[in-house]
Formats: structure tokens, sequence, C-alpha cells
């Protein structure tokens, strides 16, 4: 009788050890892997510093776009400019332009 209650005793030690093994396990998975883990954070900063790259390239493309509507206005209306435009977006060319025609490859 006093076997079966020692060897019980041993028994439950195990099992708690385990299951706190497991837990233990369970949680610093989820810690290293998990959805706010170390990876997600490497992943995290990666995508920071591609959209970080992404914006500095949209703000040099917005300046530039926005040098050439400066240019539009009517206070700084650039004649030459607006010359090239329209005869661009028109297919128009003065009689006195020469007109080079190129055959598409």
């Amino acid at each position: 009788m006093v076997k079966h209650t020692r060897l019980k005793s041993v028994l439950t030690g195990l099992v708690l050890y385990a299951v706190a093994a497991l837990l233990v396990s369970y949680f610093g998975m989820n810690a290293y892997t998990g959805k706010y883990g170390l990876n997600a954070r490497q992943e995290l900063d990666q995508e920071i510093t591609a959209l970080t790259s992404e914006l500095v390239q949209l703000r040099k493309e917005r300046n530039k776009a926005e040098q050439r509507v400066a240019l539009l206005r009517s206070n700084s209306l650039d004649p030459d400019m607006l010359d090239e435009r329209v005869r661009w977006q028109l297919d128009y060319a003065h009689s006195r332009d020469v007109v080079r025609v190129l055959k598409p490859n």
C-alpha cells in the first residue's frame, strides 16, 4: 500500500513538471514566432525601411510635379514650355518647323 502512494506522488510530480515545461515551451515559441513575436518585429522593421524608401521616392516625384505646375501658373508662365506641351499634345507643328518622322521598330 505504501508503494502505490509513493509511486502516485512521484508520477504526480513528474506530470506537473511536464505540464509546466510544455506551457513554458508553448509561450516561448509564441514569443519567438507569434504575431507579436521577435520574427514579426524583424518583418515590421523591414517593411518600415521599404516604405520609408518608397516615401522618399514619392516625395521626389511630387516635388518634380510641383515644379512643373509652378511653371504653368499664370504669374510665372513659361511660354516655351507651354508651346512645347501644346505642340506635343495636339500633335501640331509650325509651318517653319522641320519634322522628322521615325518608323517604329
